[in-house]
């Protein structure tokens, strides 16, 4: 046995297998606590699935930008209005307290405190302590990078501007993946008897890429792309399988309707979108958490796709040390196999 998985360009070097693995106090002002329904909350309702137990955000996001556009189309006007100042002039949060930002955004200090919750923060004086850190880091001299892309910005800038957007994007995903979370995923997959991945236009191609490795290391693995193949699949699912299914805005109904028919077949399902609070994230029983935004030149679907891909390796990587002598084998097994076929 060797220290990396067979498969030449394919192989991986990991070792052997081994298991995945206060009181807030703003400044002049007091957090009140939040009442009632968290704003732009209420997704997953009607789904006729379980929410799962563990919470869509884990605390304490590293990256406050990160978390507010992960959740901004489905905050309420008034969280709105607050998470736009977040992220146009974090600065002007970090040096108020609730009660003048209450002023300044027009909302009420409940509404800042509810905001600062739904973005995973226990209050509006921890978000201003993550929104110093990350305009800190942001000052730094190599992370300065000029505006959006525009229509006649040079293909250097375009180079430029591109790599640091995904690079930035991978940086979230990162930060926001619960390691906890990622092995019970592993785990579950390593031990199904089927996995189902489900997705459409570009999340799609991830859902492919997804299957294809799976299948690489010797499980059994089938991407739709089609709704009613999906659904088909979907409804002959049982417990111990898995469905992975992968939505940007985890609203697309070609993988809402076959992820909720494998839940009520006793399937895990795993959502991997960019909105923790989407319908796809309160359906699944473990929601992971990809970055990216949009803009008139950068589509979201191109970041979004490179942090769905980091998402879908973290796993694939993990199942391969948790499974890695038949990992090892089944790779093996199929590079030799598509060895024959290619050209001399």
């Amino acid at each position: 046995m060797t220290d990396r998985l067979a498969g030449g360009p394919d192989g991986l070097a990991i070792g052997p297998d081994r298991p995945a693995s206060g009181t807030d106090h703003p400044t002049g002002g007091t957090d009140r606590p939040a009442g009632g329904s968290v704003d732009g909350a209420g997704a997953g309702a009607g789904t006729g699935v379980a929410r799962p137990s563990r919470a869509a955000l884990p605390p304490e996001p590293a990256n406050p930008a990160a978390a507010v556009r992960a959740v901004l189309p489905s905050l309420t006007p008034a969280a709105r209005a607050i998470a736009r100042i977040i992220l146009d002039d974090p600065e002007l949060v970090v040096r108020s307290t609730i009660t003048e930002f209450s002023s300044v955004s027009g909302t009420s200090e409940a509404t800042i405190v509810r905001t600062a919750r739904v973005l995973g923060y226990s209050g509006y004086s921890q978000l201003r302590f993550a929104l110093a850190a990350a305009v800190a880091v942001a000052k730094e001299p190599e992370r300065l990078v000029p505006g959006d892309l525009g229509p006649e910005d040079p293909l250097t800038d375009v180079i430029a501007k591109v790599a640091r957007a995904e690079s930035e994007a991978l940086a979230d995903t990162a930060a926001q993946l619960d390691p906890e979370q990622l092995g019970e995923v592993v785990t579950a997959i390593a031990a199904a008897r089927r996995v189902d991945v489900y997705g459409v236009g570009a999340s799609g191609l991830v859902a492919a890429d997804m299957s294809q490795k799976l299948l690489r290391i010797g499980l059994s693995s089938h991407p739709f792309a089609d709704a009613h193949l999906a659904l088909t699949s979907a409804a002959l699912l049982k417990e111990g399988d898995v469905a992975v299914a992968i939505s940007c805005s985890g609203e697309t109904p070609d993988v809402l309707v076959p992820a909720r028919t494998a839940a009520e077949a006793g399937a895990m399902v795993v959502g991997i979108t960019n909105n923790p609070r989407s319908t796809l994230a309160g359906l699944a029983h473990h929601t992971m958490v990809s970055a990216g935004r949009e803009t008139a030149y950068r589509p979201g679907a191109l970041a979004s796709r490179i942090s769905q891909l980091l998402i879908v390796d973290c796993v694939f990587v993990g199942l391969a040390q948790r499974t890695y002598d038949t990992a090892d084998a089944a790779i093996r097994a199929t590079r030799e196999a598509t060895e024959r076929y290619r050209l001399r």
